[in-house]
């Protein structure tokens, strides 16, 4: 197995909040990634869906560039579907090794969640949670 990071890889190791309106950096990748575990999905329906995750006006060539890359790094794949009516319109899945990076990410937003809530608990004065501690 290689040790060499993908783009995608080397994007998200910066998980610090200046992404825009304090979302993580890169925050779009594991989006992307989570509702394509869900269900493959075209862009524009990846895109109505993200709003839920603070994407509300989000640039549609953002989308694309990012899914494009996430292809080329091997985290998701895609092809033409031409059964509908109209033109052809790709279709997204997620691959194992997205499913692999996406894991990856929800193990640090975890970590980053529990240091939130501590930070948060000594803010607002609240006393420790000790009943699922030793």
């Amino acid at each position: 197995m290689s040790t060499k990071k993908t783009d995608s890889e080397k994007n998200a190791e910066d998980t610090g909040t200046s992404g825009p309106e304090g979302m993580p950096r890169n925050w779009m990748t594991p989006v992307i990634l989570l509702l394509l575990r869900e269900w493959s999905s075209y862009g524009y329906d990846l895109m109505e869906r993200m709003a839920a995750f603070g994407f509300a006006a989000m640039n549609p060539g953002s989308l694309y560039r990012t899914l494009r890359q996430l292809e080329k790094d091997g985290m998701v794949s895609s092809m033409w579907d031409t059964s509908g009516q109209g033109p052809a319109r790709r279709m997204y899945s997620i691959t194992e090794a997205g499913e692999a990076y996406l894991k990856l990410w929800a193990s640090g937003i975890e970590h980053y969640r529990d240091m939130m809530n501590t930070f948060f608990r000594l803010y607002t004065g609240q006393p420790e949670d000790t009943a699922g501690k030793r």
